[in-house]
């Protein structure tokens, strides 16, 4: 039998302490450090996450609106002619239908428990008769206390005599980011209670470049699925909190929805609740974004209709006949940059400037046309007043 020396003793002995403190470390962490981790990781049974939570707290607050509308139909002109009449017989012209029931269905939730509800003035606007029915099964008729075409916004009132509504809770919008969760709630081609999960792909979305020209609404764009029917529900943030309403899908794209900031609905709801009309103030110009490199292309075509100056500025495309900027005297082909002496470089900002001035106000343009500086003074006009004539 072979003796081992003291160095070799020593060194099998260091050996066996080190492999005996390994074992114990990896028992230690098997023990007690491991399942901590992996508690962190793995779904506990019975646990929700944060979809389901938000969904949970905002769901019983979420309605379908189903509405119904009267329709006239337009007789064609040639029907009222004596010779068809005659031919026909006066009978057949008395039972022809001059009217129609046309229904839909959209969605809504409730902001206050006296039976507030807000939605989409498209799910609403001209309804005869709109019922309100919750999650829950209980169904109300709901009365229309103001539209406002614009920023596609209405107010429903529904009234609970055992008042126990639910109430979905509003975040602010203007704390929003790229990137963060969004959860659409709602009620798409009649199946109730349906959720889809995105995230917010974009803030502050012009209407005019959504393809809706005729809203004032810059739109909070999200990937979560909205499909039809979805219109007027809540868009919510990870906290259950609603960030949006949830308005417009475009039918020539896919994963691409928007939804109306949640801090634009506050500022007007009260207005609408009480009936009132909401001020748009407008002076009645179509204006795209106009820079020097655009302008040097556009000169360069021999074809080009209007030779443009290569600045920065609004380009006005057309001038709406009737309107306040067709009084004051502004042109197709005229660039706006700057208002009372602010100057503007995007058509965004003169759009902002508008918005913000209030209705009949004066407003000093000045605008660039040909290689002339022109000022204007132009008084601003509601709208839907404008657009009426």
């Amino acid at each position: 039998m072979r003796l081992l020396s003291r160095k070799s003793f020593l060194r099998l002995r260091s050996g066996n302490i080190l492999f005996v403190l390994s074992i114990s470390l990896l028992a230690f962490f098997l023990n007690f450090v491991a399942p901590s981790a992996l508690a962190l990781k793995v779904p506990q049974p019975g646990a929700n996450n944060f979809v389901t939570s938000a969904v949970n707290q905002v769901g019983p607050a979420v309605v379908r609106l189903d509405t119904e509308r009267t329709i006239v139909r337009n007789v064609d002109p040639f029907m009222t002619d004596p010779f068809f009449q005659r031919f026909f017989g006066q009978e057949f012209f008395d039972t022809m239908p001059r009217e129609e029931r046309q229904r839909g269905q959209g969605s809504g939730f409730i902001i206050d428990s006296n039976g507030i509800v807000l939605t989409n003035a498209h799910v609403v606007s001209g309804a005869d008769r709109v019922q309100v029915t919750l999650k829950d099964g209980r169904s109300f008729d709901g009365k229309v206390l103001g539209t406002d075409r614009i920023t596609d916004l209405a107010v429903v009132e529904i009234d609970d005599p055992e008042q126990q509504l639910p109430v979905a809770p509003l975040g602010d919008s203007d704390r929003v980011q790229v990137g963060d969760w969004a959860i659409a709630v709602g009620n798409p081609l009649g199946l109730d209670n349906t959720v889809t999960l995105g995230i917010i792909s974009t803030l502050n979305r012009p209407s005019s470049e959504v393809g809706i020209p005729d809203k004032r609404v810059d739109f909070i764009q999200t990937d979560a699925a909205i499909n039809p029917g979805n219109s007027g529900g809540p868009l919510l943030n990870d906290q259950g909190e609603v960030i949006g309403i949830n308005t417009a899908i475009r039918a020539n794209a896919m994963g691409i929805g928007f939804a109306i900031p949640i801090n634009k609905a506050k500022a007007i709801q009260g207005q609408l609740a009480k009936g009132e009309k909401v001020a748009h103030p407008y002076i009645g110009v179509q204006i795209v974004n106009l820079t020097p490199e655009l302008a040097q292309e556009n000169n360069r075509d021999p074809n080009a209709p209007l030779f443009l100056p290569e600045i920065e500025g609004a380009l006005v495309m057309k001038v709406i006949p009737n309107t306040p900027a067709a009084e004051a005297g502004l042109r197709r082909g005229d660039v706006i940059i700057a208002i009372d002496n602010q100057p503007l470089k995007t058509a965004d900002e003169l759009q902002h400037i508008v918005d913000r001035s209030g209705l009949d106000t004066s407003l000093s343009i000045q605008v660039r046309r040909g290689n002339q500086t022109r000022q204007f003074r132009v008084k601003t006009a509601q709208l839907e007043e404008v657009m009426e004539h």
